[in-house]
């Protein structure tokens, strides 16, 4: 397929209130990974596609999926496999609203870390779709809490860190599980051997596609600075100060490291958040929810944020320390100058690092510009140290039938609360986020505490 013009969603066999919603939803034209494995999916085929992340692949393996959902039969039709809980989290985001059409669709998010009993709860309204992580998966699948005999379609999605992280034994057992007969939708961004092992064992004869990411470099400037040992928080926070950054993803290769350089640049004034595996998931969910809608921002992550997290309008990525790995380097800047934005990608090495320097510019077959610390200018004010947004608390959540619509009109309906002092609203089963300016954090609490939210008084609470 010619994909130099973009294609439309229109020329797709698409039912018209699906198209509708696509277009509400700002999907216009399709991405290169859209237009090239849509039309062989919606035919039935399996693909086998090399797609990194900002590509646009879950919007693909969506709509395949809900293309072919039989919503009056109320089984397992379709499962989602995903490396990670916040992967899972934001495919299943995904999937809903694509679904918005499709009436009384359930889609069920399943992963460790969570506890069993709601999980188990939820399993007997009979999901649709379900979403999750290989370990979680298998552990219903082995109790028998999860059945897939009416399975028709299996995703992988981002099969290759699935593998890196140990899951592959998991995966395999999860087959056995499988029906034979199903259409079997593999994205990864690597092809190593075992992928195409996995492959050759799930897939009948699948469309291969390859297409190149999303955050092409020339859309990223990528700076290296190199420092001393103990020179490396002062000149991050140099480098804060110099670029100013409304936000901003600072990678670290270690847990411990994460936390201890949230709290160095806390008490310099900034507003950080750490984001690592220590952290329970609803400690995660509000690491995550918080520096999206704006309350933060900062986020100080390991690897486990390079991939999945839906970041909008990421503006600067800086590795506190270089990944070994020039390959998750290159993950970590694509955070940035997402969606053809300018991007801006800021990396600390040591003179000892300068291996992984030339290696990253080998792996990317360009130069690479470094440049030196004694250029950065630290005058003036920083504005965007502390974040303009504060994030409410609600004690009740999707399970309420609560909307973010309900939340809105909680808050402007009879108030002089303009709509656009209200940020991103996040709906979760048991509790919401809502994102409002700083200064109208009383008047929003006080509204949303003495007042009623769908008919109904929820504790509402401020998230410092």
């Amino acid at each position: 397929m010619d994909t130099t013009t973009p294609a439309t969603f229109s020329t797709l066999p698409l039912a018209q209130d699906f198209l509708e919603n696509l277009s509400s939803l700002g999907y216009l034209e399709m991405t290169a990974i859209q237009a090239q494995s849509l039309p062989p999916v919606l035919n039935g085929q399996d693909i086998l596609a090399q797609a990194k992340t900002g590509s646009g692949k879950t919007a693909a393996f969506a709509i395949a999926i809900l293309h072919r959902l039989q919503a009056q039969s109320y089984q397992t039709q379709a499962l989602v496999l995903c490396p990670t809980r916040e992967l899972a989290d934001q495919v299943s985001k995904e999937i809903r609203r694509l679904a918005r059409p499709i009436a009384n669709t359930r889609v069920l998010t399943l992963c460790g870390g969570n506890a069993m009993a709601p999980q188990l709860a939820s399993l007997q309204r009979k999901p649709h779709i379900v979403v999750g992580t290989p370990g979680r998966i298998l552990k219903h699948l082995q109790k028998g809490t999860l059945t897939l005999a009416a399975l028709n379609t299996l995703v992988l999605d981002e099969a290759d860190r699935m593998l890196d992280m140990g899951f592959i034994d998991d995966i395999k057992s999860i087959i056995r599980f499988v029906p034979e007969k199903k259409q079997t939708l593999l994205f990864s961004a690597t092809y190593p051997d075992a992928i195409k092992k996995i492959s050759a064992t799930l897939q009948h004869d699948p469309v291969s596609i390859r297409v190149n990411s999303l955050h092409s470099n020339n859309k990223i400037q990528q700076i290296f600075y190199e420092v001393q040992k103990n020179e490396r928080t002062e000149t991050l926070i140099r480098l804060l100060a110099h670029y100013q950054p409304e936000s901003c993803v600072i990678f670290c290769n270690r847990k411990q490291q994460c936390q201890e350089l949230a709290d160095a640049l806390g008490q310099q004034g900034y507003h950080a958040l750490a984001l690592h595996g220590d952290l329970e998931q609803k400690q995660r969910d509000q690491v995550l929810v918080r520096f999206a809608n704006k309350s933060s921002t900062i986020l100080v992550a390991t690897d486990v944020a390079a991939r999945g997290l839906d970041i909008k309008d990421l503006q600067a990525v800086i590795n506190f320390e270089l990944s070994p790995d020039p390959e998750i380097h290159i993950h970590r800047i694509g955070r940035t100058g997402r969606a053809g934005n300018e991007g801006l990608a800021l990396s600390l090495f040591m003179a000892s690092e300068t291996p992984k320097v030339i290696a990253i510019e080998e792996y990317q077959k360009a130069p690479l510009r470094i440049a030196e610390t004694a250029d950065l200018s630290t005058s003036g004010e920083n504005n965007h140290a502390v974040a303009g947004m504060v994030t409410l608390c609600i004690n009740g959540g999707r399970k309420n039938k609560v909307r973010a619509g309900d939340i809105l009109g909680a808050l402007t309906a009879k108030s002089d609360i303009n709509g656009k002092q209200i940020g991103k609203i996040d709906i979760f089963d048991i509790i919401s986020y809502v994102a409002v300016e700083k200064t109208i954090v009383r008047q929003a609490l006080k509204l949303l505490s003495e007042g009623k939210i769908k008919g109904r008084k929820f504790r509402v609470r401020k998230i410092s």
